[in-house]
């Protein structure tokens, strides 16, 4: 009896710290994102005037709301441990980053692990499934200038085409600097059974802890954001490959960041884990390599081969992680060196003291108007 009431305590608390969390996201939401939509529509003479300070104002907010979203996992314990190359040094650089996709959790892994990266965050355009454009977080993401494409052979090659006029339009009129995709267009456990199947079929690699990557999205963004060479490969930008951009120019991608997220015990976290925090305190592992751009080719066969290439790598990184809980060490060293990413707590409460500001500032400005004309 004793053990059951305790059972029923444990279960209890659980239960309240969740809803005691949920209301504190909820309130979270409502606050943070109609402010930085108001901040934004009050900056709008800035934009015609300056787009290039504008767009420097919205990338520091944009940081800010993604630190939020840090902030939820940190509070529940959910930390990241990294491997692999240091990305911090080419911070400052354009970069594409290919991520393997195993759930929802993955988004807030970057949001949490990218957060310490200089500028990286506030300069980066993502690449979602469009479902995320109906969530709370989809109009800061239309704002912010991220694509959201859609899946399935029905529109496979009309997105390829929004894609490219999208980059065209937005990447360097805002000073993007790096660019997040994940290949797999879908979650591992929604699409194993069908890559398996394929790989069988045409003699490919069978994978397990990730699936055969799409080309298609990928190869868009290297030919329109990469200094493409007549030999058909590319190259680090030069004086003939720069690109002007708003008030600045940019030598298009220099490397592309190929980043592996494994959990432990191969549970993915899911967004909802984050929000309420039911599981126990977990270490995310985020294991980092770097390629030079001049390292990819562009021809479509020797692209795609090059990329199953990185996700057979992937699989046998996962593989080693899951067996012995660590990443194997980086080519010519003896001994992996893992770095834990650490959240300084004092900056993510004074964001969320912002958040919270800001959102009773603009309640009573409005409330204040709304008497003012009725």
């Amino acid at each position: 009896m004793a053990s059951l009431l305790d059972e029923a305590g444990k279960l209890g608390w659980i239960l309240f710290k969740a809803l005691l969390r949920f209301v504190f996201m909820f309130l979270n939401n409502i606050f943070a994102i109609p402010s930085y939509c108001l901040y934004l529509i009050l900056l709008q003479p800035l934009r015609i005037m300056d787009s290039r300070t504008f767009w420097h104002i919205e990338g520091v907010m944009f940081k800010w709301l993604l630190a939020m979203v840090s902030c939820w996992g940190w509070s529940a314990g959910y930390t990241v441990t990294e491997w692999g190359d240091d990305v911090k040094p080419i911070s400052e650089e354009e970069a594409m980053v290919i991520v393997n996709h195993q759930s929802t959790g993955d988004v807030c892994t970057l949001m949490m692990c990218l957060q310490d990266k200089g500028m990286v965050v506030r300069k980066m355009l993502w690449l979602m499934d469009h479902v995320f454009k109906y969530t709370n977080f989809g109009v800061v993401s239309l704002i912010h200038g991220d694509f959201f494409i859609r899946q399935g052979k029905a529109h496979r090659d009309k997105q390829l085409v929004y894609l490219k006029d999208h980059l065209d339009q937005i990447y360097y009129s805002r000073e993007r600097k790096w660019i997040v995709l994940f290949p797999e267009g879908g979650f591992l456990r929604k699409r194993r059974e069908t890559s398996q199947a394929f790989a069988k079929k045409h003699d490919l690699p069978h994978l397990t802890h990730v699936t055969l990557p799409r080309l298609g999205a990928t190869q868009v963004i290297l030919k329109t954001l990469g200094p493409q060479q007549e030999n058909g490969t590319l190259e680090a930008g030069d004086a003939t490959t720069t690109r002007q951009t708003a008030g600045s120019k940019s030598r298009g991608l220099q490397w592309v960041v190929d980043i592996t997220i494994g959990y432990p015990k191969a549970r993915p976290m899911d967004i909802q884990t984050w929000i309420f925090g039911y599981r126990q305190p977990t270490v995310t592992h985020v294991h980092y390599r770097i390629f030079p751009i001049k390292d990819v080719p562009l021809e479509t066969e020797a692209l795609t081969d090059w990329l199953y290439k990185r996700f057979v790598e992937k699989e046998e990184l996962l593989a080693h992680f899951y067996e012995t809980g660590r990443f194997p060490p980086l080519k010519g060293q003896t001994e992996a060196v893992s770095r834990p990413m650490i959240v300084d707590p004092v900056w993510l409460c004074a964001i969320q003291t912002w958040a919270f500001a800001s959102g009773y500032m603009w309640y009573s400005l409005l409330q204040h108007a709304y008497c003012w004309f009725f």
